[in-house]
């Protein structure tokens, strides 16, 4: 059966591929943008096919409006892929009070809005899939992206919760969590802090970096976006999917440094039990987060 999907950011990089995929395999779109100018050519193209809205995602009321104007034209939403997103490089310290808003309000509180305005759909359904494209950042911190990352951070734990929250509605969530992809988020998407003393072999490394001609992102969109739709008609998609073998070396890297934190500081973690506390695994609440109630 072909599905109806709800794609934010759809105006360029993965939400662009994306919805070329999409469309491509016969499924209905819903495409949105800051500039749905920028769609004109996927309506042109693909006709009814395609319902194409012009949506800031941190505006609510826009979101509601588009999700209605959704289920008007198509009836139902099966798949909603939180793609919009930016990224702003800089010192923590740095950050103007409305930088630090806008990559919280796109980045995290935008996608969640999004979801619980979709959920009710998809509840009464019995069915749906949601794709929140988060980052390898949302594993994994950096110097210079503190924001951005507290924000996909965010977004990966929001994504794993609500899963289990689901999943006996026939809704299966998915935090997909790329690494670099050849677009333009880390180019001419990408914006920057004002530089300050003391942060030169941190934030400074990677904003230089970031500027040179080394960085070569390795991921490639279109790759990307046929593995995401292939992941919407999974009968098991995964809580977690990391894309590109950036993605998966920095993350093993970085389990293997907390586990090894973990285990070095054991002794003073358990300290702190009171003195009559149980094996936390053997008592029910130990037992409902394995799952064995």
């Amino acid at each position: 059966m072909k599905k109806v999907w709800f794609i934010t950011g759809s105006s360029k990089g993965l939400g662009r591929a994306l919805a070329e995929e999409v469309l491509k395999n016969g499924d209905q779109l819903v495409a949105t943008a800051r500039n749905p100018g920028q769609l004109a050519d996927l309506a042109k193209s693909y006709g009814g096919q395609v319902l194409t809205i012009a949506l800031d995602v941190s505006n609510k009321d826009q979101v509601r409006e588009a999700v209605q104007s959704a289920m008007n034209q198509f009836g139902r939403i099966d798949v909603l892929v939180n793609n919009a997103g930016f990224g702003i490089t800089g010192a923590a310290e740095a950050y103007t009070d409305e930088q630090v808003k806008g990559q919280l309000d796109v980045n995290l509180y935008a996608p969640i809005d999004i979801t619980r305005a979709v959920l009710p759909i998809m509840r009464k359904q019995r069915s749906g899939r949601i794709l929140q494209v988060s980052s390898v950042g949302g594993r994994v911190g950096n110097a210079g992206v503190s924001i951005y990352q507290a924000a996909k951070f965010g977004l990966s734990g929001f994504s794993e919760a609500l899963r289990k929250e689901v999943a006996s509605l026939g809704i299966w969530v998915t935090a997909v969590e790329p690494g670099g992809f050849r677009t333009d988020w880390g180019g001419a998407s990408m914006s920057y802090a004002p530089e300050v003393e003391g942060y030169e072999t941190s934030v400074g490394a990677m904003r230089s970096y970031m500027k040179s001609d080394g960085y070569q992102p390795m991921g490639d969109p279109a790759k990307a976006a046929r593995v995401m739709y292939e992941l919407a008609n999974h009968s098991a998609p995964p809580s977690h999917l990391l894309l590109g073998s950036e993605a998966l070396a920095m993350t093993r890297h970085a389990d293997l440094l907390r586990k090894a934190e973990m285990d070095q500081w054991e002794e003073v973690s358990i300290s702190t039990n009171h003195d009559d506390a149980a094996d936390f695994l053997q008592t029910e609440a130990g037992k409902r987060f394995l799952g064995k109630i």
